[in-house]
């Protein structure tokens, strides 16, 4: 009987038994289910049943039937057999064609149905596939050519290579913990990296390697794979924007949850194992190191859909977009392409329909073209955005000037990024159009986060304007007899947008128009906000005010009664940069909330969650500060009409608001996004030591601690908070000058009058402690206490 099994050597002691399986059903059952669990103990513990092929063929035979298997188990003994060292692949072809459609039926299945559990009961042909050994001996095949050492290596055919990567693929959708298996093997996740310069198989290359990066524990190091530099030279266009899905996966840290709720205390305690650059960071500057990549991209993300070309049939790509999309236009797709492919084929002659087979792409409905090309430019800006965010901002900003990144998206803005939705468009199966997960709108969040990440705080933010727009600029900053920035000064006209409008104005204009429930205004506002972020310009701030934002936001929040908190913040956020230290924009706003009772609105929303408006109430404190301090007859006359200058003037006001401040916020419950809350704490603090008020607030705090029956209660918290300041904000690698550029206050005036509060010394009316009864004072607990 070992004889039988083909070339696999005699049956190992665990085999035994599955020679003579007992007569009738019973024995058929009993026969079946020893040999799954033999199958499953050997893929667990590395012993017994390595592979389905130990097994005789008259017992598989027997058992298949019985068991459902659909002839896997001896179609992959038979592909075992034909596959041996010194085969020439000529039979694999064969039985993988055999093997193939019962796997791919059951893939189409769980795309299709969005099925997301996957178990042995619902694909039982890729379970079977599994088991028996099918996945292991097809990356056997696939990585022979590369392990034999002989001079004549083995040659497979790319048909060959195209039914195993697909099988394997299928089998990873429908089968738990192949992907995994898989992504643990270093050495073929690198093999299937020199596949990729084969184009005829790309692209299944490419959505295996994608599937099995997503789960590997350890990101992959790009300047491990062989010869990466001319890899990637050799993409054409829709390769290399393909090849971006990939990239995603190896230049984005690792998901460890959202950034804005994992604590400031669980990062620094990372950062400080992690000396050395991540692996992501790694890979980013390897991506920079090869010539012309981000060269590339720019033309990829700014190409017109009239400018899209290539030899290869658009048709057979989209025949196979279900393995690659993560949920893909899948069969609605599919099917449109061919209904029309049809219908234009039946009505041609014989040469007309030979012409219409070798433009294929030309022949497509525009609404399909328009869709392929936004799937491409989705993946490449979203690369071109996490580059921009990483440790090489300056040289990626200085390339993405230079090929022009920003007046290409300009030109793109109306007919493709934020295009007129038609009835016809494209949606995802199982989608609407105004679905999140649409890629139109999936595009026009990632445009928007882009823009946020390009203007965040560099001198290029002024490419988002033309030539007539800077020159605006430059009239407004002569007008208030005020110096032009250095930034808009020193801006190459060459490199900034053609046309009417800039890129900004062109947002604000869409911004405008967005309904009250869309999903869009949060981004739009963060793309807006990070424009006027850094050190305060009054001319950016006239230039957006001049075009109507403050009423449109001011709208969006006291008119429309916005309820999203998210929306909420970034309103807030873009008022108080739009607003700070800027007089003509209070004079407006006095315009607009020119009721008590539209005042009391605008007041519920910002009471209602400081955490979202805090940077508003900061923006109000150091603009009344300033104010207060000149001279001016048109400041004088605001301060005295305006309902929001006036509210905050009164101390109780200030003393209400730094109270909350504190309360809400504790070392272990601090984030990225409530941390402001402590910095607006300290605004007000510092504010009031500069009028030598300090002692005084210190002082109410205690009352109004009293008042609320929390003795030390506020002071012990914002002592710890102060405490974890210091240990977060000087640190070495702490950038300090987001603070010092939102407040217009050194940040040596910030250490200093956060070590005065923090002094020991108990007679000091300057230090926190002197104000908290010694029954009372807990000052010294450590941060990791709950």
């Amino acid at each position: 009987m070992a004889a039988a099994v083909g070339g696999a050597g005699a049956a190992p002691p665990a085999a035994a038994g599955l020679m003579c399986g007992g007569p009738g059903r019973r024995g058929a059952r009993r026969g079946t289910a020893s040999i799954l669990a033999q199958l499953r103990h050997a893929q667990l513990s590395g012993r017994g049943l390595t592979r389905g092929a130990q097994i005789a063929e008259a017992l598989l035979k027997e058992r298949d039937k019985q068991a459902k298997w659909n002839g896997i188990p001896l179609l992959l003994k038979k592909l075992y057999e034909n596959s041996h060292p010194n085969s020439d692949f000529s039979q694999c072809q064969s039985i993988l064609k055999e093997i193939s459609p019962l796997l791919s039926m059951e893939a189409m299945a769980f795309v299709t149905e969005e099925r997301k559990v996957t178990q042995e009961s619902t694909f039982p042909n890729t379970y079977t596939f599994d088991l028996f050994g099918g996945v292991d001996l097809l990356v056997e095949i696939l990585m022979r050519p590369t392990l034999i050492t002989q001079k004549k290596k083995q040659k497979i055919s790319d048909d060959l290579i195209k039914d195993c990567l697909s099988i394997l693929y299928n089998t990873c959708i429908c089968t738990e913990g192949v992907t995994k298996r898989l992504a643990e093997r270093n050495d073929f996740v690198l093999f299937l990296f020199t596949l990729m310069t084969n184009k005829k198989t790309f692209l299944q290359t490419a959505t295996l390697i994608e599937d099995i990066l997503g789960v590997k524990k350890e990101m992959i190091q790009l300047e491990d794979i062989p010869n990466l530099s001319s890899l990637v030279s050799s993409f054409d266009q829709q390769q290399l924007a393909n090849f971006c899905r990939i990239l995603a996966v190896t230049i984005s840290e690792l998901d460890t949850g959202s950034d804005d709720k994992h604590t400031l205390l669980a990062k620094n305690a990372q950062q400080k194992k992690n000396l050395g650059p991540s692996r992501a960071e790694m890979n980013q500057a390897t991506l920079l190191d090869i010539p012309g990549f981000i060269e590339r991209l720019c033309k990829l993300a700014t190409r017109k859909v009239s400018e899209t070309t290539g030899n290869s049939s658009f048709l057979q790509e989209l025949e196979e977009w279900y393995t690659w999309l993560d949920n893909a236009l899948v069969l609605d797709a599919l099917m449109r392409v061919a209904d029309e492919e049809t219908e234009q084929s039946s009505t041609e002659s014989s040469d007309e329909s030979g012409f219409a087979n070798t433009s294929t792409r030309n022949q497509l409905p525009q609404s399909m073209k328009i869709m392929h090309e936004i799937m491409y430019k989705l993946e490449v800006l979203y690369v071109l955005c996490v580059l921009l965010m990483g440790r090489q901002r300056n040289q990626v900003h200085k390339m993405i000037a230079e090929y022009k990144l920003i007046p290409g998206l300009n030109n793109l803005f109306d007919k493709l990024i934020w295009r007129k939705h038609s009835a016809s468009a494209l949606v995802l199966h199982g989608h609407s159009q105004n679905c999140d997960c649409s890629p139109d709108i999936t595009l026009k969040i990632q445009f928007l986060r882009l823009l946020q990440s390009f203007s965040d705080h560099h001198e290029n933010k002024y490419l988002l304007l033309n030539s007539q727009e800077l020159n605006e600029l430059s009239a407004i900053s002569l007008k208030a007899n005020i110096p032009e920035v250095d930034a808009v000064v020193n801006t190459d006209r060459s490199l900034v947008c053609d046309g009417k409008r800039g890129l900004l104005t062109r947002l604000l204009q869409v911004m405008k128009k967005e309904p009250a429930e869309s999903s869009f205004r949060f981004w739009q506002a963060r793309a807006v906000e990070s424009f006027l972020r850094g050190a305060t310009s009054y001319a950016d701030q006239m230039f957006l005010l001049k075009r109507g934002l403050l009423e449109h936001i001011l709208y969006c929040i006291v008119d429309s009664e916005c309820k999203s908190r998210d929306v909420l913040q970034s309103y807030f956020d873009l008022l108080g940069e739009l607003m700070k230290f800027n007089i003509d924009a209070f004079k407006r706003f006095n315009k607009y909330i020119n009721t008590d009772e539209k005042f009391q609105i605008f007041l519920h929303q910002i009471n209602s969650s400081l955490v979202d408006s805090n940077m508003l109430v900061r923006c109000i404190t150091l603009s009344l500060d300033r104010f207060e301090s000149q001279s001016d007859i048109k400041v004088a006359e605001v301060l005295s009409e305006c309902r929001l200058l006036s509210y905050m003037s009164q101390i109780n006001m200030r003393m209400s608001f730094l109270f909350r401040l504190i309360n809400i916020i504790h070392v272990q419950t601090l984030t990225q996004e409530n941390v402001s809350c402590l910095n607006t704490s300290l605004v007000i603090l510092m504010l009031a030591r500069r009028k030598d008020k300090l002692p005084f607030y210190l002082h109410k705090l205690q009352e109004m601690e009293y008042m609320e029956k929390y003795p030390g209660f506020i002071l012990n918290n914002f002592h710890s908070l102060l405490r974890f300041w210091q240990q977060h904000y000087l640190n070495k690698d702490k950038d300090s000058t987001c603070l010092e550029n939102s407040s217009c206050i050194s940040f040596s005036y910030w250490k200093e009058t956060v070590s005065i509060l923090l002094s020991p010394d108990q007679t000091s009316p300057c230090a926190i402690v002197s104000y908290i009864d010694k029954a009372y004072m807990d000052i010294d607990r450590d941060f990791t206490e709950e």
